[in-house]
């Protein structure tokens, strides 16, 4: 059996979008936001080379809640793999949850549920495994909240905790402790990626 990590998207391997004047921070939604984080592509290529299949699982929230639509998720899902195929980096798959347990004005209702993919739910790891191919208990699930290390967690996989000290002023975790106890923390995914590859 192949062992894998996988990844959460925002916070973890692209950063996000900020808006100074209004105070708000948004994942991105377009591929021209898109941001690679420091170490990600180092971390990657690390983790690639050791041996361990790539994979991404992400919320994304906004069609449910009216924000954006179906399609540009999936449009920016697409560009971020291929700006990491040009670094040399291979997503085998991902998995993605459009719900939201309220959705939001102008949202597509059809995707306002408590569905069991939504992270801390495993659903999303579970779709994985089916589609990589690996096996839960020697891979790992990397994010940057709490949701990230219980849905990994509840799967039965390793856990990595991404969390910089240095977060932006409109981040909501800025200044607080990690809200979550992982296998691995660390500030960078490159230094997530050192402490995995340490352990095989």
């Amino acid at each position: 059996m192949k062992r894998a990590v996988i990844l959460d998207r925002d916070g973890t391997l692209v950063d996000f979008v900020r808006d100074p004047e209004l105070g708000v921070v948004a994942s991105a939604f377009h591929p021209d936001q898109l941001r690679l984080l420091p170490g990600v592509i180092g971390g990657l290529l690390l983790l690639q080379t050791a041996g361990f299949s790539l994979g991404i699982a992400t919320n994304q929230p906004g069609p449910a809640k009216g924000q954006i639509p179906r399609d540009a998720v999936t449009r920016t899902n697409e560009a971020l793999v291929v700006l990491l195929a040009r670094e040399g980096v291979r997503i085998d798959a991902v998995a993605v949850c459009l719900h939201h347990p309220e959705g939001g004005p102008g949202g597509d209702p059809s995707l306002t549920t408590v569905c069991a993919c939504r992270k801390p739910r495993p659903g999303l790891l579970f779709e994985l495994e089916a589609r990589m191919g690996f096996e839960r208990a020697t891979s790992w699930m990397v994010g940057d909240t709490a949701a990230d290390v219980d849905a990994g967690a509840a799967a039965g996989m390793h856990t990595g905790l991404l969390f910089p000290k240095g977060r932006c002023e409109l981040c909501p975790l800025v200044g607080c402790a990690p809200a979550a106890t992982a296998d691995v923390t660390a500030a960078r995914l490159d230094e997530i990626a050192e402490a995995i590859v340490a352990r095989w």
